[in-house]
């Protein structure tokens, strides 16, 4: 029944782009941009893009190899074992009821929401240094969420299947809402065509332009920050912080309510008579 439950709650959560309308600056938006890179050198364009995803490799990579993933995933099982205490390898969280993922997978998603709150009322502080290093910043934080989720539900991320996917569903968790749905829908063909755990044979490709609104939107906020940094009460820019701690905090609830629907759409799928 739990599955069902889920199901359900994940098929109510898919209904949210069929009600989606887009506005008409929205409109205007997507024609703008369409114009813009139709003027853009098409090598330039593609270089562009294949620096970014590479840049996406290797922080996904550097999140893996780090102390700080490793003691998260001890964690991971340590937690799993209090429900059962057979397990000794993350692939044995797999085991474990959609419920009881579901409850340890809020955890990871808490303690993610917390840090991009934290971290984007630091950043409302308006220091240049910060302003720096914000959007990186929540790209790291917002890869590993989707990270720490996936390894919760029992899988490793540093195989190349899981590592292409994971930064898939990243991708596709932070498009604009009214191009998610055709994202979504491509993660569950994935899903159905995959064969291996350490073999890709899909396409590599992550961003393109489609995807620019996310770092215009990282751009705006720091403009905003600008804009209220001089306005001071109790001796901090608190109206600058506000902007930012919410700013990011959205971010990574809209980008791991996302990559949990997919976790759990996934595990259901592969182990629902399992786990019923």
């Amino acid at each position: 029944m739990s599955n069902e439950r889920v199901m359900k709650d994940i098929q109510a959560w898919e209904k949210q782009w069929e009600d989606y309308q887009s506005t008409d600056f929205t409109v205007l938006y997507d024609q703008w941009m369409k114009r813009s890179f139709r003027n853009v050198n098409p090598k330039a364009k593609q270089t562009f893009f294949n620096q970014f995803d590479q840049w996406l490799f290797h922080t996904h990579a550097y999140i893996q190899g780090s102390a700080f993933q490793t003691e998260a995933r001890q964690r991971i099982l340590t937690s799993g074992r209090i429900f059962r205490s057979d397990i000794e390898y993350l692939e044995d969280m797999r085991k474990l009821p959609i419920d009881q993922l579901t409850y340890l997978a809020h955890q990871q998603i808490a303690k993610g929401k917390l840090y991009s709150f934290a971290q984007g009322g630091l950043t409302g502080t308006g220091g240049w240094l910060l302003l720096g290093i914000d959007f990186p910043l929540m790209m790291i934080m917002n890869v590993r969420a989707v990270q720490l989720i996936g390894l919760t539900f029992g899988y490793e991320i540093n195989h190349p299947y899981e590592m292409m996917l994971s930064l898939k569903v990243f991708h596709a968790a932070t498009l604009p809402k009214r191009l998610q749905k055709e994202a979504w829908e491509e993660l569950k063909v994935e899903l159905s065509n995959h064969t291996s755990p350490f073999i890709y044979e899909g396409d590599e490709k992550l961003t393109n332009e489609t995807w620019l609104e996310q770092p215009m939107k990282q751009g705006m906020k720091s403009l905003f920050i600008l804009m209220f940094r001089k306005k001071i009460i109790q001796g901090l820019p608190l109206v600058s912080m506000v902007i930012g701690a919410n700013a990011n905090y959205q971010l990574t609830k809209q980008v791991t309510s996302f990559a949990l629907r997919f976790y759990q759409y996934r595990h259901i799928k592969e182990y629902g008579d399992f786990s019923s």
